[in-house]
């Protein structure tokens, strides 16, 4: 069973787009880096912030594309090529419009499903998509008309709360995912929820 080695945080870059739902992926790294004990630093050779760090006795690398999403393929690739990484030893975070916030899913290769970061990352791995992903719950605004506002809005209190306890979740589930134990994992993320109530 192949072990993942990356795990790549997909967002747009700069302060006014840190707390929009489009930075979910980003998100996820930032609560790994956290619990890791260490940050994020510039990384040029990869066209975004880069860490590497233990979990579950495993070296991981982290990294956060600093490009705009519909340029993230640039960044994976480059990490992917350095590291001499297959696609299937990649995971991407990302935000997902069809599932609620507060829950999180796991998957493996398929389309892109009209996400720009995934589409791009496809390209740039030479059509190849066996990468893992992991989908972070943000809901839909119900019209596809108000997704791009929607997913370049901010979430709110209850939406945001839900969504990091989703991410909490995801962060409990990695060891076994990133050891290729992917049904171990799937079976506890896919089954917890903490959708928020809105107001």
């Amino acid at each position: 069973m192949t072990q993942v080695k990356a795990i790549i945080g997909l967002a747009n870059p700069g302060s006014e787009y840190e707390a929009t739902r489009h930075n979910a992926g980003a998100w996820l790294i930032d609560a790994l880096v956290r619990d890791a004990g260490d940050t994020l630093r510039p990384e040029k050779k990869f066209l975004g912030r880069y860490a590497r760090i233990r979990l579950d006795g495993q070296d991981i690398h982290l990294l956060e594309p600093t490009t705009f999403m519909n340029r993230s393929g640039g960044a994976v690739a480059a990490l992917a090529q350095f590291f001499k990484l297959a696609p299937d030893e990649l995971l991407v975070a990302h935000d997902e419009l069809d599932l609620a916030p507060g829950t999180a899913r796991y998957k493996t290769g398929g389309g892109h499903g009209g996400h720009n970061g995934l589409r791009d990352i496809v390209r740039a791995l030479g059509n190849d998509n066996g990468f893992h992903r992991l989908r972070l719950g943000i809901g839909h605004p119900g019209d596809a008309r108000q997704v791009t506002n929607y997913v370049l809005g901010r979430p709110g209190k209850a939406e945001r709360a839900a969504i990091d306890a989703a991410i909490d979740e995801c962060c409990a589930t990695l060891p076994q995912a990133i050891s290729g134990d992917w049904t171990k994992a799937m079976q506890r993320l896919h089954s917890f929820s903490a959708v928020s109530r809105k107001p």
